[in-house]
């Protein structure tokens, strides 16, 4: 008796050890819960903004699954009587949660073909052997790729593209481990960089886009590529270049690893009709975005072409079961319901205002500095949230902040992309991280020199060329 008295202690130990921020988040929850409501909040969207801190905590800390977090969001909105099981249910499933589970759907779809080192041999003939030039390269590609079939999609292809030039480089990580950060970082950023460019380039856009609608504003797909695009092309070179600079290749080229390359690719099968038909769906999926987005959705177009997928037999579902990452979609799901609840309660005014008390007489004498202070606070949330958690915490809150909610609204979904100082702070990056052949650091060292360079940057593009095609 006394034995298994002993162990039922050590054991409760060992999970209060294990599961502390846990307990210190639900503690602070409680307290903040008997609280009194702010003056000018209602109680729900008090309710809501707790729901908000608490999950913020166990995001960054994670004492318990992701997908578990996703879970206490939708039943803390249940029981703090935010809404009726049925209206968060219908807040949490509707077309962005279909486009990221259709886009993650799709990588697994498109991984199957077998393209990467196809991509590779295709990049080296544009780039050539010289080390500089395949980092330019690398981040091109990966950011006009990520424009139009998502960052995950392309890191995903992009990674054993990279990894097979080192290897072939050299066995020895240590010795090309400048080699390593910047041509697995340059398919990170330049994910990151193209994201932006297009509403189907992430999550995070097709978010703020559903924000635009609850507010009756529109932006077509073709008007959004023509007001961001230009920064996508502006950046590409800039991050190549502060890559190279601060990570130095230990090899100018890369003359072995590229025979080594060709040779891999004489050997591999050569493109089939279904590889052809493959590419083609993909194609249509695009169109279908760039046309007719706005009448259907960007979710369901990208749930077509998986069921195109599908139908031709290019891919089974055991094989979209087991390689979709559920987990994601939940959170994404839950995010987008707790942004919802912050617009509906009223929660995202009042902390629009508040920080319109705090910097409001700054933001008039200076209309840049609006931009300024929501590209800060995007910023800094995306590094320690997913980029598409803080759009749908962010979006509703930034909407009321200016004059012009859709210029204010595109530059929140901008910003959330400037995710470069964390490995955890993207997909991208946390594919790249993945490897084993970047440390941690490597984000913070080069990380916070493209995400300031980022960042001043968005405020005079959006403060000078927008002001130009307006």
């Amino acid at each position: 008796m006394l034995g298994f008295s002993h162990r039922s202690l050590t054991n409760f130990l060992f999970w209060v050890t294990q599961k502390k921020w846990f307990l210190v988040t639900m503690m602070v929850g409680l307290i903040l819960l008997f609280l009194p409501t702010p003056v000018g909040l209602t109680l729900e969207g008090y309710r809501t903004i707790i729901i908000v801190i608490t999950a913020l905590m166990m995001i960054i800390t994670e004492p318990i699954p992701l997908p578990a977090i996703a879970m206490y969001i939708l039943v803390a909105e249940v029981y703090f009587g935010i809404g009726t099981a049925n209206e968060i249910a219908s807040s949490f499933m509707n077309d962005a949660v279909f486009f990221i589970m259709g886009s993650l759907m799709l990588a697994v779809a498109i991984i199957k073909q077998g393209w990467d080192t196809r991509i590779a041999l295709g990049i080296i003939k544009l780039t050539g052997n010289k080390t500089a030039n395949i980092v330019f390269g690398f981040t091109a590609i990966s950011a006009i790729l990520s424009s139009f079939i998502g960052e995950h999609t392309v890191a995903a292809l992009m990674l054993p593209i990279a990894m097979t030039l080192i290897r072939f480089t050299s066995d020895d990580v240590s010795k090309v481990s400048n080699l390593s950060a910047v041509l697995l970082l340059s398919i990170a950023y330049g994910c990151l960089i193209g994201s932006i460019g297009t509403p189907s380039g992430g999550g995070r856009n097709v978010i703020m886009i559903t924000y635009f609608r609850d507010a009756d504003l529109s932006i077509s797909y073709l008007d959004w590529m023509m007001k961001v695009y230009p920064l996508v092309l502006i950046q590409i070179p800039i991050v190549a270049w502060i890559l190279q600079k601060s990570f130095v290749p230990e090899y100018v080229h890369l003359d072995s690893s590229v025979r080594k390359l060709v040779i891999q690719v004489a050997k591999s099968r050569k493109m089939t009709g279904r590889n052809t038909v493959a590419a083609v769906i993909i194609l249509f999926v695009f169109l279908g975005w760039v046309f007719f987005s706005e009448s259907i959705g960007l979710g369901t177009i990208a749930l077509t072409g998986v069921l195109s997928y599908m139908v031709a037999g290019f891919v089974r579902w055991e094989d979209l079961n087991r390689n979709t990452h559920w987990g994601v979609i939940i959170l994404f799901g839950a995010t987008i319901s707790l942004g919802f609840n912050i617009k509906a309660t009223g929660a995202a005014i009042w902390l629009a205002n508040q920080v319109l008390n705090l910097f409001g007489n700054i933001m008039e004498t200076f209309p840049f500095m609006s931009d300024a202070i929501v590209v800060l606070m995007t910023t800094t949330l995306a590094n320690v949230l997913s980029s598409s958690a803080t759009v749908a915490v962010l979006g509703p809150v930034t909407l009321n902040m200016g004059s012009d909610a859709l210029h204010t609204g595109l530059v929140t979904a901008i910003a959330s992309a400037f995710g470069y100082f964390t490995a955890v702070a993207s997909p991208a990056c946390t594919i790249v991280y993945s490897s084993g052949m970047i440390k941690a650091k490597d984000f913070l060292k080069v990380g916070w020199k493209v995400g300031l360079m980022s960042m001043i940057l968005l405020v005079i593009y959006a403060n000078t060329y927008w002001l130009f095609i307006n």
